[in-house]
């Protein structure tokens, strides 16, 4: 059958206009996460710091969506945890620095809708130097690569100046003047031009600012304390994620990548910052406000309207966000513990969610278990502890339910039914200590005891005076 010139005609326009399709609507967006290391919102200029630059991240924030109330976990295993699962501490959190090599993690997620994973930076998932365990590898996780510092505890050398960093089990150590975060930054911007063809996943839990605080290749002195050195470290991040953004944008992918960018916990104690005219102390490992309200940044042009959001949300809400962005289904044994953040692109739009609920159980010498749950100025307790976090930021006094008025009085009640309708509990109420400081406190009273045996009878030999 012939086909007229007018259709003929139609048929190639089709074609042509199809080729053209931006690469967008073929196929799901690339996701890149990137996680600091103990930063809190307060050390963030887009947030209100006023002591730390970060340039890069501001221009994130004001092109992307900034969550105002962001929050992790007071510490960094736990909080990795419950990022990489989606899940509540209580469900699947059983030592520090371990994650059980059984769980379904955002990469097995991912690498299900077709995706190629990859982890770089800071992994501490496997073992720690006080238990012999032995959790997850990156394989294990679902990464089909990885570039890392401290895979196992025994590879646990320097993450900055003359690193030791695993490659897909190559262990490097690298010598004098190399700086390990430029490493791992340039691992993260080579598999992002390697896998510009694909949709990929790039996990980035970078080693900055953790301390011990040090010089950076931009700030070299002899005589900076920890403050200035922190704040080099703070800027030196800042630039690191600036290269990858301009990575994605110089490998044409901007249209149809998605940035995220967070923190696993609360700025470092000995850190102060300026924020909004006020002098905030760093809280990692604590239940403050300050020790789990972090950086949730989310950058994607022409897929996120810039804005600001006021949703409570936490790093649960990140892998069914990545299941929504890669248009994937949760697994069914995954409870539904966190939120999509893809509603919250839309301007004016804010999530469904009047508090959130934290279950700490650190398992580590740094921080004591606490369940609590809290809106954007209240928090209650387990123990029945309530606080006014506007007033009573450091959470000095607590309040009775009789002394509230009507508003506090309705908080109470609120967030006392959330805390007492969630399961879970603790493996201790207590602090955990290794056993080995059990083996070194009976050690020491041990030979406290002999020596006054000792000293004893030596004074009972000792000749009458």
């Amino acid at each position: 059958m012939a086909v007229s010139r007018p259709v003929l005609q139609s048929i190639v326009l089709l074609l042509l206009y199809c080729a053209c399709l931006p690469v967008s609507a073929a196929r799901p967006p690339n996701i890149i996460l990137i996680l600091a290391d103990d930063i809190g919102a307060e050390a963030v200029g887009a947030y209100g710091g006023e002591s730390f630059k970060t340039p890069r991240l501001d221009q994130m924030a004001s092109e992307g969506l900034r969550l105002e109330h962001g929050h992790a976990q007071p510490l960094c295993t736990p909080s990795r945890v419950k990022l990489m699962t989606g899940q509540f501490n209580f469900r699947n959190y059983q030592h520090f620095a371990y994650l059980d090599a059984s769980e379904n993690t955002f990469a097995h997620l991912l690498s299900e809708a077709g995706y190629v994973t990859g982890v770089i930076g800071k992994w501490q998932l496997f073992d720690n130097r006080f238990q012999d365990i032995e959790g997850a590898l990156p394989a294990d996780a679902g990464f089909e690569s990885y570039v890392l510092w401290q895979l196992k505890a025994e590879q646990r050398g320097s993450r900055y100046w003359s690193p030791l960093i695993d490659h897909n089990g190559d262990v490097r150590q690298y010598g004098d003047g190399i700086f390990g975060p430029d490493v791992l930054n340039t691992a993260a911007r080579d598999f992002i031009q390697a896998n510009r063809s694909k949709p990929f996943f790039l996990y980035y839990p970078m080693v900055l600012p953790h301390s011990p605080f040090v010089n950076t290749p931009d700030m070299r002195s002899l005589t900076a304390d920890d403050q200035q050195l922190f704040a080099a470290m703070i800027a030196y991040m800042d630039k690191l994620v600036g290269n990858v953004i301009d990575t994605v944008k110089a490998s044409g992918l901007a249209d149809n990548t998605v940035v995220i960018f967070l923190g696993d916990n609360g700025t470092d104690q000995d850190i102060v910052s300026r924020y909004r005219g006020a002098e905030i102390q760093g809280a990692k490992g604590k239940t403050l406000n300050n020790g789990t309200r972090v950086p949730f940044l989310l950058w994607a042009p022409g897929r996120i309207a810039p804005r600001v959001s006021t949703s409570l949300v936490n790093l649960a809400d990140i892998l069914p966000t990545l299941a929504d962005l890669a248009g994937a289904a949760l697994p069914e044994s995954t409870p539904p513990d966190g939120m999509s953040l893809v509603p919250l692109f839309e301007r004016d739009t804010e999530l469904n969610r009047e508090n959130l609920f934290i279950h700490y159980d650190p398992r580590w010498p740094t921080g004591r278990p606490a369940r609590y749950a809290f809106d954007r100025r209240w928090k209650y307790y387990e123990d029945g502890r309530f606080y006014d976090m506007q007033t009573d930021p450091l959470e000095q006094q607590s309040i009775a339910a009789g002394n509230l008025g009507r508003e506090g009085l309705t908080a109470y009640r609120a967030l006392q039914s959330r805390v007492r309708a969630m399961e879970g509990k603790f493996a201790s109420g207590e602090r955990w200590r290794p056993a080995v400081a059990f083996v070194l406190v009976g050690a020491a009273l041990l030979i406290s005891v002999l020596v006054l045996v000792w000293a004893f009878r030596l004074v009972r030999r000792m000749p009458d005076s």
